[in-house]
């Protein structure tokens, strides 16, 4: 009789602080034993000699549409990507789903749908708008993992955008429940301004768009939103900050005590205004993509410890939303999801010499810091004995080229397209049971509801 349901052999296990070769043990899809030349035998054996292993990816952030709007994305196409991409556990936002996730009925519709079509685990934000503030409650019972607050226009007509004063009462309602409140922050009076000064000028180019969203406008709204959490002793998550200067307001603020924590994007981190004038609608993201010398400056804040998570904020839409001559009418949303693992292994180089510290980071930036910061359950996160057996395997000496036909979204359309990247992704465990390997989809939804500590 085996000893085990699964032993990975020969693998690189990549944990908080050190990579190093160990064997993991998997019964009933817990991992039950971490050791080097582990003895015993199991029903099945994975030989993962040349692979690294990372913690399972943990993405706050993902609009995948349904219910209402699936034909953007769809919870189906949207965590097969996501689990090609090595993901586990997605944190799926209120909108763009119609009806957005702003009281319980809501969620129960999104629940519905994503326990019938998700392949992975996954958490629900729910919404922070005007007209909710009487229903957060009914939502932090049904258990959410926090509240989407947009501080500008969310581009989408049944989520409004949340003043001074919602931010507030919704803060502290959040904060009795030991929950978070996340900010897409960037100052409405500001771009709105500009925005309409440029399309009255008749001045509708990328760089117009650019222009429009300048960092002034990032900066303001996160000092704001630091300030209500300060006053309210809220929890507050500052999403896709695409600014060095935001970063160190966040990083200032948490020097005083302020609870308060920033996410990063791949596109950031990869792309610049550069490759958005190049490239177009499919890099148009909001904030809008940044200088070289501005992305150089957060990749130093990066990797200074100053930045918490990084989550893709994937936002697709029909390819015909990405396609106007005038660029403000062009859907804001980069279709990154397959590609958060690889896109951050392909920078070694920027580890300061020392590679497997740089493996490790990722796995807190993609993993362990998320499952902490948002007060998941302690299975979730790490590979651990008693943990999840949420697992990636990849591969990083081998090379590979994004092509259009191996992504799994609804529309395969994606920034990246043509771009070579390195560390590829053979295999995906959900609860220890593979569910992505060899570039197929290899099991059937199963995915679980996976609620916050409270």
């Amino acid at each position: 009789m085996a000893d085990f349901a699964i032993i990975l052999r020969n693998g690189m296990v990549v944990g908080h602080d050190t990579t190093r070769p160990l064997d993991i043990a998997i019964a009933e899809g817990k991992i039950v034993a971490l050791q080097e030349s582990l003895p015993g035998t199991a029903i099945e054996e994975i030989d993962a000699t040349d692979l690294h292993i990372f913690p399972g990816v943990i993405d706050a952030h993902v609009h995948f549409n349904e219910p209402g709007r699936a034909n953007w994305e769809g919870l189906e196409t949207g965590s097969q990507a996501f689990a090609a991409g090595g993901g586990t556990l997605f944190f799926d936002m209120p909108l763009n789903a119609h009806p957005p996730t702003i009281d319980a009925e809501s969620f129960d519709l999104k629940l519905a749908a994503a326990q019938k079509s998700s392949l992975t685990d996954f958490s629900l934000w729910g919404g922070l708008v005007p007209e909710n503030l009487d229903q957060l409650e009914e939502l932090a019972d049904r258990g959410v993992v926090g509240f989407k607050a947009f501080m500008s226009n969310s581009g989408i007509d049944d989520f409004h955008h949340a003043d001074d004063k919602t931010l507030k009462a919704g803060m502290r309602q959040a904060a009795k429940w030991n929950l978070p409140v996340a900010v897409h922050a960037e100052s409405e009076t500001l771009t709105s301004k500009l925005a309409k000064q440029k399309i009255s000028e008749g001045k509708t180019s990328v760089r117009d768009y650019l222009d429009s969203r300048p960092i002034e406008a990032e900066v303001e709204a996160i000092r704001r939103a630091i300030d209500l959490a300060g006053e309210t002793g809220c929890a507050l998550h500052v999403v896709h900050v695409s600014s060095a200067e935001g970063v160190a307001i966040i990083a200032e603020a948490k020097g005083r005590n302020v609870n308060v924590s920033c996410e990063t994007c791949p596109h950031y981190l990869t792309l610049t205004e550069s490759d958005m004038e190049r490239i177009g609608a499919l890099a148009k993201c909001a904030p809008p993509l940044r200088s070289t010398e501005e992305q150089e400056k957060l990749w130093q804040r990066l990797l200074a410890g100053d930045i918490d998570t990084i989550g893709s904020d994937h936002s697709p839409s029909p390819p015909e939303m990405k396609t106007d001559v005038n660029f403000f009418k062009v859907w804001g949303g980069i279709s990154g999801v397959q590609h958060a693992l690889p896109l951050l292994l392909s920078n070694a180089e920027r580890g300061a010499g020392s590679a497997e510290k740089y493996k490790s980071l990722v796995a807190r930036l993609l993993s362990s810091n998320v499952a902490r910061r948002f007060n998941l359950p302690k299975t979730k996160g790490a590979i651990a004995v008693s943990g999840d057996a949420d697992l990636a395997l990849v591969n990083l000496d081998e090379e590979f080229e994004v092509r259009t036909n191996d992504l799994f979204y609804r529309h395969k359309q994606t920034p990246y397209a043509g771009r070579k990247l390195r560390g590829k992704v053979v295999r995906t465990l959900l609860r220890g049971q593979t569910i992505f390997h060899q570039g197929k989809i290899v099991a059937k939804p199963a995915g679980r509801l996976v609620k916050p500590l409270r």
